[in-house]
């Protein structure tokens, strides 16, 4: 099965400020029934639009013209609705609509925060079941689920970290980091006080004890690791590793952004790891890459389960409360307790899915990457030539003997209906192209994307001026990054 397309009914469509005209309207408002006032009495001029401010007023449009702008501007957007989603790291994996509606029960999503605790059970269950679902997945003593995204999680870990060798009287100031990290790790090791001691892989992708060995000191707070790592590599030497750091008198902190490829198959705790972040928002049913919100819980091992986040959620009998009687813990890392929203959307994925299916997900995800590594490997240059986890990882490195790059095949993928998979990273890998096509998608699916992988890189051999002016059936064509990135153009200026 080949899933191409070429080209179809693409429409332009100005700003909907072009195409008002006065008097017309889109919405038929009630008979106002209370006394209308002027609005230049009760507020300070200083706070009216002016006169001459080109966004004075709203646009005026009839009803059927207001829907077909936002139609047809939808239609110029891609998501995981529209086709497969190939981006590696960042997981566009399973988000059934379902657990949307589960999110919008009005009893849950209209709670407010400051609800008294007697009439907040239900939520309050939620939220300790889930920490205890996390808990058995990952392997750990106790969960958080306060921070709101996978960064704010690794910074919650490592504040943890630095609050566990202060209460000893030993401060520590160093964290080591592999080159095949997640790429937010040294900025939130930065950001919470200690100094980044970067350290290289191994020709074959993964981390060495005479690495970490060579590094470690009595001033090293914890080594801090992806695993899989960034190449899509289990990283198979963590026992010893771990052992060591221990022995050292260091942590162990492990990224979780990848745990869709090992969740229901290992734990993470098992192998020595004392700090976990997740993503929520990745693994966990909410659909990354929008904006947010998101949501990173950090689970720990039990000698950091003092210094987690207050408050904290007990049961007692059969009522759940908020319990603040933590001296040790870092203090509350977000406003009330988290995203909830986005808890309720894991706890309804991890109770549909089950301990099996969890597992499932985890190999279905891991069978599809190797499927598709061993189909492009004879195509693309593949750096890293073993078997990989949940995603795999390609160069241009042959296809750079025609003058054709990483980010012109990406391009030349928008042409054929796909998104392009992510580009030029992991660092270590010059020209990278990262796939990860996750559990979701169908073998015919993953076959007309390999298809098309090799129909493109023959283009580059015969046709290599086609991918440089890539994407040619786009709405918008081939567009200069680097100028939208520094040359914005943030407000619409008439004429403009």
């Amino acid at each position: 099965m080949r899933h191409i397309v070429t080209k179809g009914l693409v429409l332009d469509e100005p700003l909907i400020f072009e195409v008002s005209s006065a008097g017309r309207k889109g919405v038929e408002p009630a008979v106002c029934d209370v006394p209308v006032v002027d609005a230049a009495k009760v507020i300070p001029a200083a706070m009216l639009r002016g006169a001459n401010d080109p966004m004075a007023g709203f646009p005026e449009v009839s009803e059927i013209d207001a829907v077909r702008h936002y139609t047809r501007l939808s239609q110029w957007n891609f998501g995981v609705d529209t086709g497969f989603y190939p981006l590696g790291s960042c997981t566009m994996k399973y988000n059934p609509k379902i657990n949307e509606d589960a999110a919008r029960l009005e009893g849950l999503s209209a709670i407010h925060p400051y609800q008294p605790e007697e009439l907040s059970q239900g939520a309050l269950r939620l939220i300790y079941e889930l920490e205890d679902y996390l808990a058995e997945i990952s392997g750990m003593s106790a969960i958080t689920l306060q921070p709101s995204a996978g960064a704010q999680g690794e910074l919650t870990g490592l504040l943890m970290i630095a609050a566990y060798f202060k209460a000893k009287g030993r401060p520590r100031h160093k964290i080591i980091i592999p080159d095949t990290a997640h790429g937010t790790n040294p900025a939130s090791s930065a950001l919470a006080g200690f100094k980044v001691v970067p350290i290289k892989s191994e020709s074959n992708g993964v981390l060495t004890l005479d690495a970490v060995k060579a590094v470690m000191d009595d001033d090293t707070a914890a080594l801090m690791l992806t695993n899989p790592n960034t190449i899509g590599i289990f990283e198979r030497n963590i026992h010893d590793i771990a052992a060591y750091v221990h022995k050292k008198g260091g942590l162990i902190y492990c990224d979780g952004a990848n745990l869709n490829a090992i969740m229901g198959i290992m734990k993470l705790g098992e192998m020595g790891v004392d700090v976990v972040q997740f993503n929520l928002h990745k693994t966990f049913s909410t659909p990354h890459g929008g904006g947010g919100p998101g949501s990173g819980p950090v689970g720990v091992g039990k000698a950091l389960v003092p210094f987690l986040p207050g408050p904290r959620i007990k049961k007692s009998g059969n009522k759940y409360k908020f319990v603040r009687d933590n001296p040790k813990s870092i203090g509350r890392v977000k406003a009330f307790y988290g995203n909830f929203g986005v808890m309720v959307k894991a706890y309804a994925y991890i109770r549909r899915m089950g301990p099996d299916g969890i597992r499932k997900a985890a190999l279905t995800a891991i069978l599809n990457a190797n499927y598709i590594k061993e189909s492009l490997k004879g195509t693309f240059h593949l750096p890293y030539d073993q078997p990989c986890m949940h995603e795999c990882v390609f160069s241009d490195k042959a296809q750079s003997a025609y003058g054709v790059t990483t980010i012109d095949m990406a391009k030349r993928l928008i042409d054929y209906g796909y998104h392009p998979p992510t580009v030029y990273f992991p660092l270590v890998v010059h020209g990278a192209i990262m796939i990860e096509p996750t559990e979701t998608e169908t073998k015919a699916t993953l076959d007309g994307f390999i298809e098309t992988m090799k129909e493109i890189a023959e283009e580059a051999r015969a046709n290599p001026d086609l991918l440089k002016s890539a994407p040619v059936n786009t709405k918008v064509q081939r567009v200069d990054e680097v100028r939208a990135a520094r040359e914005p153009i943030l407000r619409w200026r008439p004429g403009a």
